[in-house]
């Protein structure tokens, strides 16, 4: 009986320590190991047996990967060493034994620098082999823009939409075979809700400023134009380029908060002069170390501008200022900045303005701008945000009757050069939300005309991911007068969306000040694609008008775009924006939208 019962003992002591042995086991391989169990059915069905059996599946790296390591890397080594005298004494081409021999030394000399670093743990434990890794991680971006990415996947241009400008901007024919390739039943698919009854439009300019009395030289502007890129963060190849199409297509170019640099000025087109924070080309250093408002700076150098935008926020990175690393600046950045040169320390613009600090402010600065530059239309770019905040701008815009000629809305889907990925992704309205706000706001203060746009005081213009005929229509149906783009018109220059623009390698020459780089970039030749790109997708948008049937830009309306909001369900944008529900001057008589009308007349911020 004891013989029996310590017998049974041993027994499930041995089974325990295998199990045992078998769990370490598996604890310690470098790789996760899934055993996959697959069950099969007797090819004979009578007695539905089952066989069984285990196959290990690798979750981690191939086989050979994992199992090299520094003493393999040294075994091979050693064997590589060996082979060199021994392929030299058999007497063969001293061109392959001194390739031999080359490869040799590469790849004792790598291997020995991979175990030796400390950064990088993968390049430690397998040695030479594990560079790969970091090889193959440098080129996914383009394995997956060239091999993986669909036509239709935005990130942040799609192929389908990036084609679209190559096309246009080359003066090639930009037709669709076969039909959409677009769901037409996804939720978010939009369209233009046309008419039985077409009409034939001829060129349609938008004039800012013709309302305001104040504004004796109004400017007639282009539906589609390049919205603000500054010299800095452009090199100066492209921003002749982008100057000199503006001058052939006649449209205006937005100078960016960089100032106005001689290659803006060479290019002849329509400037935008772009005032930033940091004030450059109208500012100069405080004894503190701040940038600060010069008014003579500023008459002097706005001669050269059509128009005058002040800078708040941009939608890219909403409430953060921008730093210019001083390696960057070359002496003429530094003259288009108005700074020292040489310079001695890194460029940096604030998160906000020093001219003002609430609304009424900023209208006195909207006033005393205008006077000095002898009457040009006056103007502000921002990105939505607290909608309280641009409420208050309104108000004190009817208060103090000092309204702008113009507002720009950036959507937070605009593009920049280098922006915090918190701010780029995170901070900030889209377009559609902004703008359509933007509008319904000033519609209820009586600055704006929803169903003639063309008579409204204030004109409104949408930054956001512009690119074709059918996103300006959409971007005028949410309150917009005017369209700007920016990513758009570096694809007309030959942008690849290398998504390089922070690194100064940029291999198109736009966004780098590599003299090499920039070098492969003719000013000559992309002029003609910058205005080939603007003249073809102001035709598109054109058509689309006529196919709605109405006369002007300043007719579109909110009901002419439809959009697909689940399943058997479609609304167009005046039911999707119910804010947009309001007619010119009911904030005044304390009607309209609730939402709007609270915060029009409980803010005095």
């Amino acid at each position: 009986m004891l013989r029996a019962s310590s017998s049974i003992i041993r027994s499930r002591y041995r089974q325990q320590h295998v199990m045992l042995q078998n769990t370490t086991r598996q604890h310690l391989t470098p790789f996760n190991i899934t055993r996959v169990y697959l069950s099969s059915s007797s090819s004979r069905g009578d007695n539905n047996r089952k066989s069984s059996f285990v196959r290990s599946v690798s979750a981690g790296l191939p086989d050979w990967i994992e199992h090299w390591s520094r003493d393999s890397f040294r075994k091979v080594g050693y064997g590589l060493a060996l082979s060199v005298p021994a392929v030299a004494m058999m007497g063969n081409n001293p061109v392959i034994t001194l390739g031999l021999a080359s490869t040799t030394a590469v790849y004792w000399l790598v291997g020995l620098n991979d175990i030796k670093q400390t950064n990088q743990t993968i390049r430690r434990n397998f040695p030479v082999l594990g560079n790969m890794r970091y090889l193959l991680e440098m080129i996914r971006p383009e394995i997956r823009q060239y091999f993986v990415e669909g036509d239709n996947e935005a990130v942040p241009y799609s192929r389908a939409q990036r084609t679209i400008v190559y096309e246009r901007a080359k003066g090639l024919e930009c037709t669709m075979p076969f039909g959409t390739r677009r769901d037409a039943t996804a939720v978010g698919f939009e369209w233009v809700n046309h008419s039985l009854y077409p009409t034939k439009i001829g060129e349609q300019r938008v004039i800012i400023g013709q309302h305001n009395q104040s504004t004796t030289q109004p400017y007639s502007a282009s539906l589609l134009n390049i919205s603000a890129m500054s010299y800095g963060a452009l090199s100066d190849r492209a921003i002749l380029a982008l100057s000199s199409g503006a001058k052939l297509g006649n449209f205006y170019h937005n100078t960016g908060e960089g100032g106005v640099s001689r290659f803006h000025k060479v290019g002849g087109g329509d400037l935008v002069w772009n005032i930033g924070t940091a004030y450059f080309g109208c500012g100069d250093f405080a004894p503190d170390g701040s940038r600060v408002f010069d008014p003579d700076l500023f008459e002097e150098n706005s001669q050269y501008a059509k128009m005058i935008e002040i800078k708040l926020s941009q939608g890219a990175k909403p409430g953060h200022g921008g730093l210019l690393p001083k390696e960057k600046i070359t002496k003429e950045i530094a003259d288009a900045r108005n700074l020292p040169w040489p310079v001695l320390h890194d460029c940096v613009s604030p998160a906000r303005h020093s001219a003002f600090s609430n609304p009424y402010e900023l209208c006195e600065f909207i006033n005393t701008l205008r006077t000095l530059s002898k009457g040009k239309p006056i103007g502000m770019k921002l990105c939505m945000g607290h909608p309280e905040e641009f409420a208050a701008l309104v108000r004190a815009f009817v208060e103090t009757g000092e309204a702008p000629d113009f507002i720009t809305i950036d959507g937070t889907e605009g593009g920049t050069g280098a922006a915090p990925p918190e701010f780029s992704n995170s901070v900030g309205m889209p377009l559609s939300f902004g703008l359509s706000y933007a509008h319904a706001m000033l519609v209820g203060a009586g600055l704006r005309d929803p169903v003639d746009k063309s008579q409204s005081r204030v004109t409104l213009i949408g930054s956001g991911k512009v690119c074709s005929g059918f996103s300006m229509y959409k971007t005028f149906a949410l309150g917009a007068d005017v369209c700007n783009a920016a990513r758009s018109f570096l694809f007309s220059l030959g942008c690849i969306q290398a998504l390089k623009c922070n690194t100064n390698t940029c291999p198109t020459g736009i966004t780098t000040q590599n003299r090499d780089l920039v070098w492969g970039l003719d000013p000559a030749s992309k002029q003609v694609r910058v205005a080939n790109f603007h003249r073809e997708t102001v035709k598109s948008c054109l058509e689309i008008m006529e196919a709605s049937g109405i006369n002007s830009w300043g007719e579109i309306r909110p009901h002419h775009v439809g959009i697909r909001v689940g399943q058997g369900q479609v609304k167009n944008y005046e039911e999707v924006f119910e804010h947009m529900k309001v007619s010119k001057g009911e904030l005044l008589e304390g009607k309209g939208p609730q939402p709007l009308l609270h915060l029009y007349n409980n803010n005095n911020k």
